[in-house]
C-alpha cells in the first residue's frame, strides 16, 4: 500500500522539530501536506511529490554521488517512492539498492537519524513532454547512512538511469544545503557497533539463558549467563535478521514472533558502550534438546534466580523489566501463587502508587530541557514535558539512566545524579496516586537526539522564566519548586 499522508507528516514534523528555522523553506511541502485529496507520495501527482535520497558515506570520510542520466547532473542516489515501501527511509534503501547495486545490509543508518531525514530539498523537475508530464516539484527527503567499513560490495549500475557513480570529499558535494550539514556533522555521531539479542521466555515465567565458555580474552562476557546473540553482518538486512541467524547458528532455534523489546546498554572488555537490540520472543521447549556448538548449557531461570548466577547487571535489570512487563493474565496460575507467597498482599486499605522519573537537565546558562510529547501520545498530546519515564523492576536512578539513553541518546553516569523534588499528586480524585522523583544530572554526555520521534517530535531548552503554556501542570509546579530550592510539593489532593 501507498506511503500514509500520516507517516510523510510525521517524518517532516520531526524534521522541522531539529530544524525550525526550515520552516518557511519548507512552505510548499507543508501547503501539501495540508491539502487533502493530494497523494504527494505519487509521482502522478504533478502539483509536487515526495521523493527520496540515500545519503551513503564512506570509511574515509566521502560521500556517494551518481550520473543521473536523465537530467546529466551528478546527485546522491534517488528516486521516486513505489507501493512496496514500507517507509520513507526504506524508499531511498531500495533505490540505493536499484542504482548502484549496493545491498541495504551493506550501510548502517546514522544514530540519531534511523526514521528522521538528514536534509530535505525541495527542486523543480523540467517538463517532459515524451512522458506526458509537466514540469512539477519534487519534496526531496534525504537520509544518511554509512557504508561498513568491511564492505566490498560490488557496484552494479542501472544503465537506463545511471551513467557512472563518484565518492566525493564533504567539501565536493553537490547540494549546497546537504554539504553545509555534512561538514558540521560532529564525529561522535559516528555509528555504534550493531548487536542483537533474544530474550527468551516461557509460560512459567521463565527466561532462557546461555552460559559462555570461560575463555578469557576470547570470549566476551567469558564465564558468564548471557542472552543469545551477537553482532551484524553483511548478509543481515536488519537486526531482526541478525538475532534470527544468531539463534540458528547457536542454538537451532526459529522462533516464530520476535517483537522489539528495548535496547541494552553493556560494557565490553575495554570499558566502552556497547547497545544492543533486544529482541523478545516466547518459546516452551527443552533446552537440553538442542545442539549447541558454542558455550557449556543453556538453562531456564525465574527472575527470583538471577541474583545466584554470574550475569551482567543490565541483563538481569532487562530479564526483570520484561518480567514486569507482562500483563497479569500471563502469569501461570501456580507461578502467581509461588510470588505472592514471597510476598505477602499489601495492608487493608493500602492503594500503590506509581513511581516515575523525571530528569532535571539545566545548562550552565540556566535552560531547562523540555520535549515536546507527540500529537498521538496517550498522556499530554502535543505538550511539553521533562523527559521522564515510569520504573519498571529497576531502581529509580537505573531507570533514570535508561530513559534519557532510550529517548535522547543522552549519556549520565550514576555518580553525577542528585535528587532535587519529589511531587506527590493525582490527576484527580480517585485516580491512581503518583509519586514523581526529579533528578538533576550535574554533568552528562551528548546533546539530545530524537531517539522515539513516535512519543516526542522536539527537544529544547528553556528559560524557566519564560516556560512555553502547553506544559504540564506537575512539571511547571516542579521546576518552579527546583528553582526556590524546595525538594517537595503536592498537587491535586483535595484542600
Amino acid at each position: 500500500m501507498p506511503l500514509s499522508p500520516g507517516h510523510i507528516r510525521t517524518t517532516v514534523d520531526t524534521y522541522l522539530a531539529r530544524h525550525p528555522h526550515e520552516r518557511e523553506q519548507l512552505g510548499a511541502l507543508l501547503n501539501a501536506l495540508d491539502r487533502t485529496g493530494d497523494d504527494i507520495a505519487s509521482r502522478s501527482t504533478f502539483t509536487g511529490h515526495v521523493t527520496c535520497g540515500a545519503i551513503v558515506v564512506d570509511p574515509l570520510g566521502r560521500v556517494l554521488h551518481v550520473l543521473h542520466l536523465a537530467s546529466g547532473k551528478v546527485l546522491a542516489p534517488g528516486g521516486h517512492t513505489e507501493l512496496s515501501d514500507e517507509s520513507l527511509a526504506a524508499a531511498a534503501l531500495r533505490e540505493l539498492h536499484e542504482e548502484t547495486g549496493i545491498p541495504p545490509q551493506a550501510v548502517t543508518p546514522w544514530p540519531g537519524y534511523e526514521a528522521v531525514p538528514f536534509d530535505i530539498d525541495i527542486h523543480g523537475i523540467d517538463a517532459h513532454p515524451g512522458k506526458g508530464e509537466p514540469g512539477h516539484v519534487h519534496f526531496d527527503l534525504r537520509f544518511l547512512f554509512r557504508l561498513h567499513t568491511a564492505t566490498e560490495a560490488e557496484v552494479v549500475l542501472q544503465e537506463e538511469e545511471v551513467g557512472g557513480i563518484e565518492w566525493r570529499p564533504v567539501d565536493r558535494v553537490t547540494s549546497p544545503t546537504l554539504r553545509e550539514k555534512l561538514l558540521k556533522l560532529p564525529p561522535a555521531a559516528e555509528p555504534e557497533t550493531a548487536n542483537a539479542s533474544a530474550l527468551i521466555y516461557n509460560d512459567r515465567g521463565e527466561y532462557l539463558l546461555h552460559l559462555r565458555d570461560y575463555f578469557p580474552g576470547q570470549v566476551w562476557e567469558p564465564g558468564m549467563w548471557s542472552l543469545l546473540g551477537g553482532g551484524r553482518e553483511l548478509q543481515d538486512a536488519t537486526l531482526e535478521h541478525t538475532v534470527r541467524r544468531e539463534l540458528a547458528e547457536e542454538a537451532g532455534l526459529d522462533l516464530a514472533d520476535l517483537t522489539p523489546f528495548g535496547t541494552e546498554y553493556a560494557s565490553d572488555d575495554v570499558g566502552a558502550t556497547v547497545p544492543i537490540a533486544i529482541y523478545a520472543g516466547r518459546w516452551t521447549g527443552d533446552p537440553r534438546k538442542l545442539h549447541l556448538p558454542e558455550g557449556v548449557m543453556l538453562a531456564w531461570f525465574t527472575p527470583d534466580d538471577l541474583h545466584r548466577l554470574r550475569i551482567a547487571d543490565t541483563t538481569s535489570d532487562l530479564v526483570r523489566r520484561h518480567a514486569a512487563s507482562l500483563p497479569a493474565s500471563t502469569v501461570p496460575q501456580s507461578g502467581l501463587a509461588a510470588h505472592e507467597e514471597r510476598h505477602p498482599a499489601s495492608p487493608h486499605g493500602t492503594v500503590l502508587n506509581v513511581i516515575g522519573v523525571h530528569l532535571y537537565l539545566e545548562r550552565p546558562d540556566g535552560t531547562v530541557l523540555l520535549g515536546l510529547r507527540h500529537p498521538d501520545s496517550a498522556f499530554a498530546p502535543s505538550t511539553w514535558h521533562v523527559l521522564a519515564g515510569h520504573c519498571e523492576q529497576e531502581n529509580a536512578i537505573t531507570c533514570l539512566i535508561r530513559e534519557a539513553r532510550e529517548e535522547a541518546g543522552l549519556h549520565i553516569e550514576r555518580q553525577d545524579v542528585e535528587l532535587v523534588h519529589v511531587i506527590h499528586h493525582i490527576d484527580k480524585a480517585g485516580d491512581r496516586p503518583r509519586m514523581g522523583l526529579f533528578f538533576r544530572a550535574r554533568t552528562w554526555r551528548g546533546e539530545p537526539e530524537l531517539r522515539e520521534p513516535d512519543k516526542c517530535t522536539q527537544w529544547e531548552f528553556w528559560d524557566p522564566a519564560t516556560l512555553p503554556d502547553a506544559l504540564v501542570p506537575y512539571t511547571r509546579v516542579a521546576i518552579a519548586k527546583i528553582q526556590n530550592g524546595e525538594l517537595y510539593s503536592e498537587t491535586g489532593w483535595p484542600a
